[in-house]
């Protein structure tokens, strides 16, 4: 047995006298003639926030959360249960409803069960316990002073920490059984400055599975500090942004979460599988120019966005999404990938025990190419250059989308020059890929902030790409 799902197992079944034939013998209950797949998703999970506002603790909170999610799947057709309590009776209860929800008229029967030795890819350690409550409260009174002393202008300081850690115990009729063991950070870092009585904002911050030991490195700190009063103030002085028809370039890192929105929610399984994406049924097609290469890759060390295994179970891979513009697979869970005929890439994910999985991100990002990010701005007459992007909402069955851009410049004769504000980009996910004409030698991948929202479900993710030169992208502003 790994060492990640002793520790889960530990945590999960032992304090309700639960072992592996008790999990064996629910499963094997469920797995009649008439169920083609089931499954037991055990969770315990703690989590806490700190928010600190004119030097003062606003808010503090910590919860505790624990259940079972239970599932059976016949054909098309999902029954699903959930318990918060992790009892026998209740797992029982939770496996007769989910099946009875299900029954159709399925094929399958009980595999053996398999112990997977999954290298994890984070530790197991507790961030909550990683610096004390003391040093907790210090970090954000530095972050809070240093802040203030770098102008005049700001007026407010908000700074946030947070931090999560689960353990996970999987369970499937297919012989799956895994666990894993998931810590969760993140700092936020929050800036209104005012000028003349115009008052703007700015926001950055960063995270990762790991420890809150991460944020005492000054330099990563000061970094956020840094990033967030600079918007803000760039944003005091930005003129309107100019509306119509031109090229956009688009900075490294963050700027990821529109490829996110506007064409990975299009390459997950479910969506192709029901015919409502506008990528379906296009796998081997052109569907980017030939410099656009996109992957969705769990297994990234220590990233928000990475899995040692999905919630079902699945060790997550580096899939290749688009391959030098040709559709080449889409991210999938057990129930799409069974049902398309493909297999699972490890992309079945869910907010908590009480939420069924489905196909969702986890790092999704562009490839670098070869020019350096002058020479993409240096070839711009007149454009916009985004580096930042706030709110957006996209149509997944057309791909189209609108953003706006938190952080832009005007580009004019090859150079940066005034800020802008109020930008928003239009256009279409896959029509955009096959206008992307230059891709810089720059990716990188954001600072690990990043929230992916779907069918009501929240999990954490991240993005990223290098400097991107896109042709003819509608740009919304109050100027023209």
């Amino acid at each position: 047995m790994s060492q990640q799902l002793e520790k889960a197992a530990r945590q999960l079944l032992s304090p309700a006298g639960l072992d592996g034939r008790d999990i064996e013998k629910t499963l094997d209950q469920m797995i009649v003639n008439d169920i083609d797949y089931a499954d037991l998703y055990f969770e315990s999970s703690q989590a806490e926030a700190w928010v600190l506002e004119e030097g003062i603790i606003r808010e503090g909170s910590h919860s505790i959360d624990q259940g079972v999610g239970v599932r059976a799947v016949s054909e098309d057709k999902t029954g699903f249960a959930y318990s918060d309590e992790i009892i026998l009776p209740a797992l029982t209860d939770s496996a007769r409803a989910a099946r009875a929800i299900a029954r159709s008229g399925g094929r399958q029967k009980l595999q053996a069960r398999q112990n997977r030795n999954i290298t994890p890819l984070y530790s197991g350690a507790n961030p909550l316990n990683s610096i004390t409550s003391g040093e907790k409260i210090a970090l954000l009174q530095r972050i809070d002073a240093e802040t203030r002393k770098k102008d005049p202008r700001i007026k407010q300081v908000i700074a946030g920490l947070s931090g999560s850690y689960s353990a996970l115990l999987i369970a499937g009729s297919d012989g799956v059984y895994s666990g894993d063991i998931r810590p969760l950070v993140r700092l936020n870092v929050n800036v209104i400055v005012e000028q003349n009585g115009r008052l703007e904002k700015g926001g950055a911050g960063g995270g990762g599975r790991f420890g809150y030991e991460y944020f005492l490195n000054e330099e990563i700190v000061s970094g956020y500090i840094d990033d967030a009063v600079t918007q803000a103030l760039n944003n005091l002085e930005a003129l309107p942004a100019p509306a119509g028809t031109m090229t956009v370039v688009l900075g490294p890192g963050w700027p990821g979460i529109l490829l996110h929105e506007a064409i990975g929610h299009g390459l997950e399984g479910d969506f192709n599988r029901k015919g409502t994406s506008a990528f379906s049924n296009r796998l081997g097609q052109r569907v980017a120019a030939k410099n656009v290469t996109v992957v969705d890759d769990g297994t990234i060390e220590n990233r928000r966005g990475s899995l040692t295994v999905d919630d079902e179970g699945t060790p997550t891979e580096a899939t290749t999404l688009i391959e030098r513009g040709i559709l080449k697979n889409y991210m999938q869970d057990k129930l799409n990938a069974r049902l398309m005929d493909m297999r699972p890439t490890g992309n079945g994910r869910r907010e908590s025990y009480a939420h069924l999985p489905m196909p969702r991100m986890t790092n999704t990002y562009m490839l670098g190419g070869e020019y350096d990010p002058e020479e993409i701005i240096g070839s711009v007459h007149k454009g916009v250059y985004a580096s930042q992007f706030g709110g957006g909402q996209v149509d997944i069955t057309n791909g189209k989308f609108v953003f706006s851009a938190s952080q832009a410049w005007l580009i004019e004769n090859g150079r940066l020059t005034s800020p802008i504000k109020g930008a928003t980009l239009i256009g279409n996910g896959p029509d955009v890929l096959t206008r992307v004409s230059m891709t810089g030698n720059d990716m990188r991948l954001d600072s690990g902030i990043g929230v992916c929202g779907k069918d009501g479900q929240s999990v954490p993710v991240g993005v990223g790409q290098p400097t991107l030169k896109i042709d003819e992208l509608t740009v919304g502003g109050t100027s023209t």
